[in-house]
């Protein structure tokens, strides 16, 4: 398996493109879960290309975006080069380059999963302030409901070069637990979607890393098997890309009784 920090330096380009943002209840339902009463200092940890910063600048919070991956640091910086509360970071999420107690929430998106999470746990209590919250993000692909997903689903089991590994990795409450510690979490969910044409089908189907690159002589069949999906699940021209987007969240201070009922931590 390609190191993490590796992974997607040949699929930045599709990565800004097509991958999905976040729900803008997120942002808010941290504010509330947090008790914020303005802006606050968050380090996003695995920021790639600015994805998951996005929400947090448009609310007017402060982002240091922690990013490893050259290429995937560049984007962002490009993407977010007009937002002065944008601070773009190069280092990991187990070595921030970040100031003692200098943050009043740690985030980690879709990057979470290759971290090594004791690692980044200590690393969280040393740049958090006293008070501070640490939160997971990611966006979890449905793959059943729907002719398309459950298609999509069996070309990824088909074709993926390393898809079952990966996907795994996703579905680890003892990683959850050991990054929460003794303060546990609170989960919510939220619905997710995106519409694609079989241009941007395409294009996030080779933004995953566990796909063939072009060089792979699955590339091309990959792309077949696609396009015949897409064919056959299509209306008007569009198929449904959805998710449960997953928020995890450390548990003390849950100020408002207006949140969302948080979902026992349970992972499917």
């Amino acid at each position: 398996m390609t190191h993490p920090t590796q992974r997607f330096s040949n699929r930045v380009a599709d990565y800004v493109r097509f991958r999905p943002d976040y729900p803008v209840a997120v942002v808010d339902t941290l504010r509330r879960h947090c008790g914020w009463s303005g802006p606050v200092d968050i380090a996003d940890l695995g920021s790639g290309t600015g994805l998951s910063a996005l929400g947090f600048l448009d609310a007017g919070h402060r982002v240091l975006g922690v990013e490893p991956n050259a290429g995937m640091r560049q984007a962002a910086e490009t993407l977010l080069c007009a937002r002065e509360s944008f601070t773009s970071i190069d280092g990991r999420a187990e070595a921030t380059n970040l100031a003692d107690h200098s943050v009043d929430l740690v985030i980690a998106a879709q990057a979470f999963h290759w971290f090594d999470v004791a690692a980044v746990a200590s690393e969280t209590d040393r740049i958090l302030r006293p008070g501070g919250h640490r939160a997971v993000l990611w966006n979890l692909r449905r793959t059943t409901g729907s002719e398309f997903l459950e298609g999509y689903e069996a070309l990824l089991q088909r074709f993926g070069t390393d898809y079952a590994a990966v996907s795994e990795r996703y579905a680890d409450p003892p990683a959850l637990s050991l990054y929460f510690g003794d303060d546990g979490y609170d989960e919510y969910r939220f619905d997710h979607a995106q519409q694609f044409d079989f241009v941007g089908l395409s294009g996030r189907l080779l933004s995953s890393s566990y796909t063939p690159a072009p060089e792979h002589p699955n590339h091309l069949p990959m792309l077949e098997a696609l396009q015949s999906l897409f064919a056959a699940t299509a209306a008007n021209g569009k198929v449904a890309f959805e998710y449960d987007t997953c928020l995890f969240v450390s548990t003390p201070c849950r100020a408002s009784s207006a949140l969302p009922e948080p979902r026992t931590p349970t992972l499917w």
